[in-house]
């Protein structure tokens, strides 16, 4: 009897605290931002937010210095309705997004703010950021996350992508979260739905440490200025692979892409041969990516690759092996047809 009294005690309890977690939910979103604007993945960690639970005030995190910084902030403000509050971090010391300095930063922002929940893309900067900053408010993050089914229940995919496993979080606030920005994609926002713009404030960082830089520090930016679309959001991507063979002949891959306005992927075989910069590598290590159209040039599908464009809508593979991998996938193929100089 004891027993039956105290199981249904602590199951009213856990009941409780359920229903006041999901009354109190507010999420804490990094963003990214790159020249004065939001990135899009960024928003599409916005988009997520709001999966968690109708009434989840959604603030967004900047940090950097100068004058881009305070742009990005005004024109994160209007950038979508959900957004009630832009926190804006402005210092030197995330003038490039270390993981050392960002980290103390969330640690710092969430023990005000007292966060339910803290999410960020998983992309090279959040997967870079996030588990630091998980590790020193001594929680477990949820990463990879493609669909939400509560404010402590996520889908994600394991195995390469090849299953979907449920995860339940149980642990204390926040829930840290890395989600895949192109399960939540963002809608075009009306002109009815725009509000007036969320509130900016600046982040009291008189309370950081000093020694939040950390061992590592901020060496050298590479990038291609190509004018071509970000790999991560365009709408539609060109792929070479291995069998391509050379730099050179990759080169025929990039005229096409700017024919179609297109972003250039590469698979890792490719990128381990030098053919281009690992910036542009698609799959399970590299950047995942689900354009309207993507086209596949010499690519045999290896369950890595497989697992960074399988959620692509149309998906074109041009190779002579009939018996590729890729081909379990595909709409549409072509295994006879000879690359051309565009």
């Amino acid at each position: 009897m004891a027993s039956r009294l105290l199981l249904q005690n602590l199951s009213k309890r856990h009941l409780l605290r359920s229903t006041f977690a999901s009354r109190s939910a507010s999420t804490l979103v990094l963003a990214e931002h790159e020249g004065g604007s939001i990135k899009a993945q960024s928003l599409s960690a916005v988009v997520a937010a709001n999966s968690l639970s109708q009434d989840n005030p959604v603030s967004l995190l900047l940090a950097g210095s100068g004058s881009s910084l305070h742009q990005a902030a005004e024109k994160a403000a209007t950038c979508h309705p959900s957004i009630s509050q832009v926190l804006v971090a402005d210092s030197e010391k995330f003038a490039y997004p270390l993981a050392e300095p960002w980290a103390k930063l969330i640690q710092l922002v969430q023990l005000k703010g007292d966060y339910s929940h803290v999410i960020a893309t998983s992309d090279s900067f959040g997967k870079n950021i996030l588990p630091r900053a998980a590790a020193l408010l001594d929680v477990s993050p949820v990463t990879d996350v493609v669909d939400i089914n509560g404010p402590h229940q996520f889908i994600r995919p394991i195995y390469a992508g090849n299953a979907l496993c449920t995860v339940r979080y149980t642990g204390a606030n926040p829930c840290m979260l890395t989600v895949r920005s192109t399960s939540f994609p963002v809608r075009p926002i009306s002109v009815d739905s725009k509000s007036g713009g969320a509130s900016i404030s600046e982040v009291d960082l008189s309370t950081l440490d000093e020694d939040s830089v950390g061992k590592s520090r901020f060496m050298k930016l590479s990038s291609q200025d190509t004018g071509r679309p970000d790999l991560g959001s365009a709408k539609i991507v060109v792929t070479g692979g291995r069998a391509l063979k050379s730099a050179e002949n990759f080169k025929m891959i990039e005229k096409l892409a700017e024919k179609l306005g297109a972003a250039v992927g590469a698979t890792r075989a490719a990128v381990d041969a030098g053919f281009v910069p690992n910036d542009l590598q698609v799959g399970q290590t590299g950047k995942i990516v689900a354009p309207e159209l993507y086209m596949a040039f010499g690519v045999s599908g290896a369950i890595q690759h497989l697992a960074g464009m399988k959620d692509s809508k149309i998906i074109v593979a041009v190779n002579k092996d009939s018996d590729a991998p890729i081909f379990q996938v595909i709409l549409l193929s072509y295994p006879d047809m000879h690359i051309c100089p565009v």
